[in-house]
């Protein structure tokens, strides 16, 4: 599949789980800012996209798990170190450098964007 064809399949699940418009679905929109997804959303996000690519996404692989409650990985409201270092090897689509510099813990979910999900298809279709 091309990247445009993902990106195809990636905005009609986002339509159809978030019930947003096709045109705000855009590469850089954010889940959860721009296009109003709540911790609900993500499981169904998860889902419509093994059923969209046909594929098995294990739980944690798309959005992380236990990073947030972990002390080790969250220190005075920012990611330590030891979370970044976390992220960084657990969700490989996600890009960290810009928050990297002030990781603030509720910044974290802006990273999570439409071009996120398109490149964590990409990986997983390569496999």
């Amino acid at each position: 599949m091309t990247r445009d064809e993902i990106f195809g399949k990636v905005r009609n699940v986002l339509v159809d789980a978030l019930a947003v418009d096709e045109d705000e679905v855009t590469g850089g929109a954010s889940l959860v800012k721009d296009l109003g997804a709540e911790s609900i959303d993500f499981l169904d996000i998860v889902f419509k996209l093994e059923q969209a690519f046909g594929f098995k996404i294990q739980q944690g692989e798309l959005f992380p798990e236990n990073v947030m409650q972990d002390p080790k990985y969250i220190k005075d409201g920012k990611v330590t170190a030891d979370g970044l270092a976390t992220l960084k090897s657990r969700l490989p689509h996600i890009d960290l450098t810009n928050f990297s510099a002030n990781p603030e813990v509720g910044k974290l979910g802006a990273l999570f964007t439409v071009d996120a999900l398109v490149r964590f298809v990409e990986g997983k279709l390569k496999k």
